[in-house]
């Protein structure tokens, strides 16, 4: 495997790490999910595209058509970890609302027809800018750092 490669997913890696002390701080409360599920500080996705894009833009130079390709792929998946599926998760929140108040109205009990947790949506699903923006920190921090190690 390539280093930009290595270097982005290792990046990941690192983000969704920490995610469960910094959930840990914002909580109160551990939990150790928050190194698989998607959401919250800091995003992983920008953490891993800026992360490419620096280490590319260090090699290759900033002014070369890699650097462009992975800095236009990494604004777009930004733009989509804060854009669209954040509105997705806030839909789905709305609908999970609606369904229980359904299932009220209709006077049944909450677990009676069915598992109340097969049917509820993921509502956790993008970021807010400043975990967008804490991600690409981290980024860009670890793409430089793999890069200046990697040329020694």
């Amino acid at each position: 495997m390539n280093k930009e490669i290595t270097t982005a997913l290792t990046t990941i890696g690192i983000a969704q790490l920490l995610k469960v002390p910094l959930n840990k701080q914002a909580t109160g409360s551990w939990n150790w999910k928050s190194v698989i599920e998607s959401g919250n500080m800091p995003s992983s996705h920008s953490a891993g595209v800026t992360a490419l894009a620096t280490y590319v833009g260090l090699k290759k130079g900033f002014t070369s058509v890699d650097f462009a390709l992975a800095s236009v792929f990494g604004m777009i998946v930004m733009y989509d970890a804060q854009g669209i599926r954040r509105q997705a998760g806030e839909l789905s929140i709305k609908v999970n609302h609606l369904d229980d108040e359904v299932e009220r109205l209709a006077g049944h009990d909450r677990h009676a027809a069915h598992e109340e947790e097969d049917r509820k949506l993921k509502e956790m699903l993008g970021h807010q800018p400043r975990e967008v923006f804490a991600g690409a920190l981290l980024g860009a921090f670890t793409g430089a750092m793999s890069y200046f190690l990697n040329k020694r």
